[in-house]
């Protein structure tokens, strides 16, 4: 499934899953955003009570999560809908009214989604020049069901919005996950963080497995095209979230990390913005940690249609 584009129109068996993701951040840290296009989408409830009776399409549980944070506050948005709102090529991904395209190594979004819990629109576009193209992809557990390809670890955004008004551009990251089944079949919990500096991207991933065998991976991308593996350093602490979902990152003790900013904060999930105290300005992180027993737990579940509502269309 690798290759120099990024797949829009691979298969999907039952229960499974693929997903796109793009995360960026402005030049002076004040914006962000994330962009995911699910197909199977991993974190719905509608999904999990699907597969509770039997083999579930994944094509009928989709969905684009777009979220910007601003100095304004938070817009999000993650509507679930139908396999009647997709439509797929190997080079272009529509879910509902919101895109993806992808042409000679530019990746245009175009999103236009209603925000949740509040009603506000959210519409724009983001131009993603990707640099390097990288068809690596890596297993993430002992049986091969989980995949993770980084596509784009060096890429650059350019962000326009007509709903919330803003235009912004930074460092950004691309990437994509595929699986034969559930990821809380596979996984109890991982950590995953993506550094950036001034010429390449440093990424950690640990996973513990569902059988509590722990893996860890380690690459170094640079911006001329180059892959290398380096040894990860010893694990570091983090405070937890106010849910009380544990934190945890790679870090030596001359450069210590800390949280900046807590960018999400569920029952089963964080995503956040690390920096270095003892490192250039520009070495900050992107960090996200994800309980999946906690995910799996009946509570949750009953909480997750207010974050993420479905439509048939």
């Amino acid at each position: 499934g690798a290759g120099p584009g990024p797949g829009f129109a691979r298969d999907v068996p039952p229960n499974g899953y693929a997903w796109w993701y793009v995360d960026a951040i402005s030049k002076d840290g004040s914006n962000a955003l994330t962009v995911i296009a699910f197909i199977g989408s991993v974190f719905s409830p509608y999904y999990a009570s699907a597969r509770r009776r039997g083999d579930a399409d994944p094509l009928n549980h989709v969905s684009i999560n777009a979220i910007l944070y601003t100095p304004r506050g938070k817009y999000w948005s993650m509507t679930e809908r139908g396999r009647g709102s997709v439509l797929r090529s190997p080079t272009s991904l529509s879910i509902g009214p919101s895109s993806l395209s992808w042409n000679e190594g530019k990746l245009a979004i175009e999103i236009d989604e209603w925000t949740v819990p509040f009603p506000r629109r959210l519409r724009g576009k983001i131009t993603v020049d990707t640099g390097p193209i990288f068809a690596e992809t890596h297993a993430l557990d002992d049986n091969s069901r989980h995949h993770w390809r980084p596509i784009a670890p060096c890429a650059t955004a350019r962000v326009s919005f007509e709903k919330p008004g803003l235009a912004w551009t930074g460092a950004a990251y691309v990437d994509m996950n595929f699986g034969s089944e559930a990821l809380e079949q596979g996984f109890r919990s991982w950590t995953w963080s993506r550094q950036n500096t001034i010429d390449a991207t440093r990424i950690l991933y640990d996973v513990e497995q569902r059988n509590g065998v722990e893996r860890s991976l380690s690459f170094q991308y640079s911006v001329q095209g180059a892959l290398e593996r380096f040894e990860a350093p010893p694990k570091w602490q983090l405070p937890g979230t106010g849910w009380r979902v544990s934190r945890a990152t790679r870090a030596s003790p001359e450069k210590p990390v800390r949280i900046l900013r807590t960018l999400e904060d569920t029952p089963f999930y964080s995503r956040s913005i690390l920096g270095s105290s003892a490192g250039s300005d520009n070495a900050w992180s992107i960090h996200e940690s994800v309980d999946l027993d906690r995910f799996r737990s009946r509570w949750v579940q009953t909480l997750l249609p207010f974050k993420m509502p479905r439509r048939p269309r």
